[in-house]
């Protein structure tokens, strides 16, 4: 199975590309916990049917020494012990802002209010950030069918 668009050789979303991953550089920069971004990127590309992110993020995640336990219950966080409340507000909150046409109103005031008990300014404006940008990398390869399962952890950097 080949793509429908190769998304690193093409000028123009190769350049895209570049910016995406400079963004996504902000997010690791700052203070959320690595952790938490690779579970919240987990859960939106599992929503997001993406095979490829899921893959890669749950490659990323096992390599970072996160435990198969917690990889393989991502997409049952709600009902699993193994999550903090700090990571199930950034579950919360990805999932709310990942389904926005799910809800009229989009992110609820309470998934806020409870992210931001768990989260500070910095680390709140890097969960919106990788939220955003998972969902971006999300859509891209879905559209193309960006086949999943060949990632190796450091392939891209």
């Amino acid at each position: 199975m080949e793509a429908r668009l190769n998304l690193f050789e093409n000028v123009v979303s190769a350049k895209v590309l570049k910016h995406v991953v400079a963004a996504t550089k902000a997010v690791a920069d700052s203070t959320l916990p690595h952790s938490t971004a690779e579970l919240v990127k987990i859960r939106a590309s599992q929503i997001n049917g993406c095979g490829f992110c899921t893959d890669m993020h749950t490659k990323d995640a096992a390599e970072a020494g996160e435990t198969s336990t917690r990889i393989n219950l991502v997409a049952a966080w709600r009902e699993a012990t193994v999550f903090t409340d700090a990571e199930r507000a950034a579950l919360e909150l990805a999932e709310q802002g990942t389904r926005i046409a799910d809800a009229a109103g989009g992110v609820t005031d309470e998934a806020w209010e409870n992210a931001a008990k768990h989260f500070d300014q910095e680390q709140l404006a890097a969960l919106v950030s990788i939220i955003s940008l998972i969902n971006a990398f999300n859509r891209a390869n879905v559209l193309v069918q960006q086949p999943a399962g060949n990632y190796q952890p450091g392939m891209f950097g």
